[in-house]
C-alpha cells in the first residue's frame, strides 16, 4: 500500500515550522466521575505528537471521545481529563482550544489539543464545508487513528482530501504494515482464529477468511453453529440454527481449497452460566440437552495448539470460551500460550481478544496488537478503510 508516512517527511526537514494536524485516537475509558479508567489509547499516540514537536512543528491533536451530539457540547464530552494525561505524559502543558474550526493559534514546538471534533456540526457525514476549514487549518494533516479508519468522516477523511499534505502516523503505518504482512502478503501456512458469540455478527468475515486462509479456527459461540453444521449436539448452548447451512458452506469452501475448519472433539460444559458454576470435561458427541458449551476440551485444545505453533502467520480477533471465568479459560489460555511460543508472525485485535492477551500476559510475544476494534475486523472481511484509501489517493497524486 503507497501512502505518505509522516515519519518520512520529519526524517526530511518537510515539518519544520508547519502547522500540523492529527487526529489521534483519544477515545479511552472514563468512570462516572470522569476520570480516565484505561489510558492505552492516549500512550499509543504519544510517539507521533513527540515526533511532530522534535521537527519543530506546529503541533494541533484532535479525537473523538464517546457519543456527542452534533453542535451540543456537553461537560462529559470534553478532552480535559485527556488534555491532562496528555500534559503528563508529554511532560510539558498542552492547553485545550474549544471552538477551534475558524482559527488555531500555535507557535512552532508547541502543542495544542483540539476539544471533541464530534461536537462539530457536520464531522460525521464529512460536511465537505467542514472538512476544508479544518483543512485550511494546516499544512501537513497527519491520520494517527487506526480504531476510526473505517469511517469516512470530517477528521478521518475530508481534512484529507482538502490539505495540501495528507500522511499515515507512525501508528497507522505500523497498522497498514502489520495488516499487510499477514494478510496481502503472509507467511504460510495462514491461520485464522475467529471467535464470538454469534456467526452473524462475523459471518462475511468468515466467508473472505476462507478464500484465503489455510486453518480457520472458530470459537465461542461461531464454535457452536459450527458443531450444529457437523451434526454435532450442543445442549442448550448459544448458536445460531438459521445459520447453519452458511457454516457448512465455509466449511465447504476450506475443504474444496484443501484447507479445514478443526471442530472441537472435546468441550468443557456446565449447567449454569455462573462464575461458580462446576465444569465438566466431555466428548464433543455427548453433550447432553441441558449442558452449556462455555469452553473447547483439553485435547481440542491440544490440537489447534499444534496447529498454531506450526504456522507462519497466526491472525487472531476472539478468545475461544468463556476466559473470564477461570475454569472456562483453559481453551484461550492454551491458545494464547501456543501464539506466543510459535514461530509465526501474529496479529491480534478486538477488545476481548486484548484482555485475553492482558490476563495470560503474552503481550510481548505477539507479533502486533492492533489498536482498532471495528476497524480491524472490516480489514478481515476484506473491505477497504476509507482513511486508507483517501491516503493512498493522495500519495498517488
Amino acid at each position: 500500500m503507497h501512502i505518505l508516512r509522516f515519519s518520512d517527511l520529519c526524517d526530511q526537514g518537510q515539518a519544520r515550522g508547519k502547522r500540523v494536524f492529527i487526529r489521534a485516537d483519544l477515545n479511552v475509558p472514563q468512570d462516572d466521575a470522569g476520570r480516565i479508567t484505561e489510558d492505552t489509547r492516549i500512550r499509543a499516540s504519544v510517539p507521533c505528537i513527540r515526533m511532530a514537536l522534535d521537527a519543530g512543528a506546529a503541533v494541533m491533536v484532535t479525537s473523538h471521545l464517546g457519543r456527542p451530539t452534533e453542535g451540543e457540547f456537553k461537560p462529559e464530552d470534553s478532552l480535559a481529563p485527556v488534555a491532562a494525561r496528555l500534559s503528563e505524559l508529554l511532560g510539558r502543558e498542552v492547553p485545550l482550544l474549544a471552538d477551534w474550526v475558524d482559527g488555531v493559534d500555535v507557535r512552532p514546538g508547541k502543542v495544542v489539543l483540539l476539544e471533541n471534533c464530534r461536537v462539530n456540526r457536520g464531522e460525521k457525514k464529512n460536511d465537505p464545508a467542514l472538512a476544508q476549514k479544518m483543512a485550511r487549518l494546516c499544512d501537513i494533516y497527519v491520520n494517527d487513528a487506526f480504531g476510526t479508519a473505517h469511517r469516512a468522516e470530517g477528521t478521518t477523511y475530508g481534512i484529507a482530501e482538502y490539505a495540501p499534505i495528507a500522511c499515515a502516523g507512525p501508528l497507522l503505518a505500523a497498522e497498514i504494515d502489520a495488516l499487510t504482512r499477514a494478510l496481502a502478503s503472509p507467511k504460510r501456512p495462514l491461520v485464522a482464529i475467529v471467535a464470538g458469540s454469534k456467526v452473524s455478527t462475523k459471518l462475511t468475515i468468515l466467508q473472505s477468511l476462507a478464500e484465503k486462509v489455510d486453518g480457520l479456527i472458530v470459537g465461542g459461540g461461531i464454535a457452536n453453529t459450527f458443531m450444529l453444521a457437523a451434526g454435532l449436539p450442543i445442549g442448550k448452548s448459544l448458536a445460531e440454527a438459521d445459520l447453519v447451512g452458511q457454516a457448512r458452506a465455509v466449511i465447504d469452501a476450506m475443504a474444496a481449497r484443501g484447507a479445514a475448519v478443526p471442530i472441537p472433539t472435546d468441550v468443557v460444559v456446565a449447567k449454569a452460566f455462573a462464575a461458580d458454576a462446576p465444569a465438566t470435561v466431555k466428548r464433543a458427541a455427548d453433550v447432553a440437552g441441558d449442558d452449556l458449551i462455555l469452553d473447547i476440551g483439553p485435547e481440542t485444545a491440544q490440537t489447534l495448539a499444534a496447529q498454531l505453533k506450526a504456522a507462519g502467520t497466526i491472525v487472531w480477533n476472539g478468545p475461544v470460551g468463556v476466559f473470564e471465568f477461570d475454569q472456562f479459560a483453559g481453551g484461550t489460555r492454551a491458545i494464547a500460550q501456543a501464539i506466543a511460543a510459535s514461530d509465526a508472525f501474529s496479529i491480534a485485535g478486538g477488545g476481548d481478544t486484548l484482555a485475553a492477551i492482558a490476563k495470560f500476559g503474552i503481550e510481548e510475544r505477539v507479533g502486533y496488537i492492533s489498536t482498532g476494534g471495528g476497524a480491524f475486523l472490516e480489514v478481515l472481511e476484506g473491505k477497504e478503510l476509507p482513511a486508507f484509501e483517501i491516503l493512498q489517493k493522495r500519495a498517488a497524486g
